[in-house]
């Protein structure tokens, strides 16, 4: 079959940790201690698992202290300006630890890239 993807349990299970820390927040957002306990147990077993997680999971997970980064709630997000490009700026109010993203709408993570996918690369080698 084509399509299967390895280790599919455990893409199931990362991606029902995050949605739990979605919901626990959502619900009371006093209890971001849960929130963090789900996120940090998602970062092991992914890295323990070696799997690449999504760019926009990991956009929004702080790396220092592993809480769900909501805009307003769990952290504060900024636009700013350096050498004519626009950045925003993600700081996590547990760890004040901050992130930047490049704020340009011509940009393309690598993985959206075409030369990224699998199926379009050619028999020739550079």
């Amino acid at each position: 079959m084509a399509g299967q993807v390895k280790d599919r349990e455990a893409f199931q299970r990362l991606s029902f940790l995050y949605q739990a820390a979605h919901c626990v927040l959502a619900q009371d957002p006093e209890n971001q201690a849960l929130a963090r306990f789900y996120c940090h147990t998602e970062r092991t077993i992914a890295k323990r698992l070696v799997l690449r997680r999504d760019p926009s999971v990991k956009r929004t997970l702080c790396r220092g202290c592993s809480s769900l980064l909501i805009p307003g709630l769990t952290c504060t997000q900024r636009q700013r300006r350096c050498k004519g490009q626009r950045w925003t700026v993600q700081t996590c109010l547990t760890c004040q630890r901050s992130q930047r993203f490049l704020n340009d709408p011509r940009h393309l993570l690598w993985g959206d890239r075409p030369e990224a996918q699998l199926g379009s690369q050619t028999g020739e080698r550079w």
